[in-house]
């Protein structure tokens, strides 16, 4: 595991498309003082500070600044990357030097392709995408998620991150066993055992937290907010606020609502 600072944005030095194994099947080099990220669209071995590691194509790879590097590919071998030298403030994330980023990899792909249109303008939008990326890769191997579950399985981890980006949506537990990999009644089990709730029930908790967040924080208009959690039916919304925020959609913006589980019985 290596250290990772995160708290501030990077200095972005480029970031773009490497298509290597054309002219040779290896390279070795290295950035004096930047690191390197890789999401890697092939199979090939790298070798970093002397140790190897398989790549596939849903890889991603941190080498810090001055660590050399070996690859060896297998043919024509196109990754996307970024350059930068990380801002030493806050606790560091430990993360692998290499890692496969499962369901994650094409949201990677998504906010790197997204720096690199933008990149020629060197706006700030540039650093943000890639600041994103590396805080999506820090967080494949933390031990807990945005809503404080812990996640130490990796078909769990994977259903989670499906459910954080597609929460506007309907879900079933059949797409997030799909999306997981695993089959529907291994991941009923699998989240139980470690976050302590069914599927159905952590959803509606990460529906109901971004609800009061939006409620609280936001002028959006209540229909507005019912859409983006995933619940547009407001007669369901409102009971779901009822039950699980302690009042009525006005009732939590205005404050007035007692906190669920805080309710005299």
């Amino acid at each position: 595991m290596i250290p990772l600072h995160l708290a501030e944005p990077p200095e972005l030095v480029n970031v773009g498309v490497g298509v290597h194994g054309v002219r040779g099947l290896r390279d070795v080099f290295r950035l004096p003082d930047l690191w390197q990220f890789h999401l890697y669209g092939y199979s090939a071995d790298l070798t970093v500070g002397g140790t190897t590691y398989p790549v596939a194509p849903g890889s991603v790879s941190l080498t810090p600044a001055g660590v050399p590097v070996q690859f060896d590919y297998r043919g024509r071998s196109e990754h996307l990357f970024a350059h930068f030298r990380p801002r030493i403030a806050g606790e560091p994330s430990y993360v692998p030097v290499v890692q496969d980023a499962g369901t994650t990899a094409p949201v990677l792909s998504d906010m790197l392709r997204s720096a690199i249109g933008a990149s020629p303008s060197g706006s700030p939008r540039v650093v943000a995408e890639v600041w994103a990326a590396l805080w999506r890769v820090a967080q494949l191997s933390a031990p807990l998620t945005e809503g404080g579950v812990a996640a130490g399985h990796s078909a769990v981890a994977a259903a989670i991150s499906y459910i954080e980006a597609n929460l506007a949506r309907a879900l079933t537990v059949p797409a997030l066993a799909a999306a997981a990999g695993v089959s529907h009644n291994h991941l009923t089990r699998l989240f139980r055992t470690e976050t302590g709730m069914t599927v159905v029930a952590y959803i509606r908790q990460r529906r109901m937290a971004r609800a009061r967040h939006l409620l609280v924080s936001t002028t959006l208009s209540i229909p507005a907010i019912a859409a983006t959690v995933g619940i547009p039916d407001l007669q369901a919304f409102n009971k779901t606020c009822h039950r699980e925020l302690g009042g009525a959609p006005r009732a939590v913006r205005a404050g007035n609502a007692v906190a669920a589980g805080t309710r005299p019985v």
